[in-house]
């Protein structure tokens, strides 16, 4: 990723409708309801600018979840006290603008969650994600994720290492 990218909080200013990563769910979540979900505090939406042609290549979202102590992960069940749920951020999704896919615009707005999560001020453990279909369970294996709980696509990174204000 080069210089030509900045990350932003989505504001209801952007062009949204010309957004289209080629999945028609999050083709039609970007314009049609992330503007409501925000303004209801359901999800906070970050976008990556395309600085120079001021346009929307990529979106993720971010919230508040959690994760019942026994689904997690023996390693990292070890690590937390016995409350009964875990608290972790969840991403809801994520996608890139087709027009900037081979850019790395994926990982890179991964590790900014991540590190949104992890400097956020509210206590949680990790990053939760489920992943729509197999090659994105892939993505997210190979950015360190692993998969927990019953569920087959569901995936966690905790947040221990990730850089933040702790």
């Amino acid at each position: 990723m080069t210089a030509a990218y900045a990350f932003a909080i989505l504001g209801p200013e952007r062009d949204r409708k010309a957004f289209s990563c080629g999945v028609a769910a999050l083709d039609r979540y970007f314009p049609e309801q992330v503007i409501q979900d925000v303004r209801r505090r359901a999800t906070a939406c970050y976008v990556v600018l395309d600085t120079a042609a001021g346009r929307v290549a990529g979106y993720y979202t971010l919230a508040a979840s959690g994760v019942p102590l026994c689904e997690m992960p023996g390693a990292l069940a070890r690590k937390l006290p016995r409350y009964p749920v875990v608290p972790v951020a969840r991403l809801g999704r994520l996608a890139v603008d087709t027009a900037y896919r081979g850019r790395q615009l994926g990982g890179a707005m991964l590790w900014d969650a991540a590190a949104r999560a992890a400097r956020s001020g509210l206590g949680v453990f990790a990053l939760v994600v489920d992943a729509k279909d197999d090659p994105a369970k892939a993505f997210y294996v190979h950015h360190g994720f692993a998969t927990f709980g019953s569920a087959p696509r569901q995936l966690i990174l905790s947040l221990a290492n990730v850089p933040g204000e702790r």
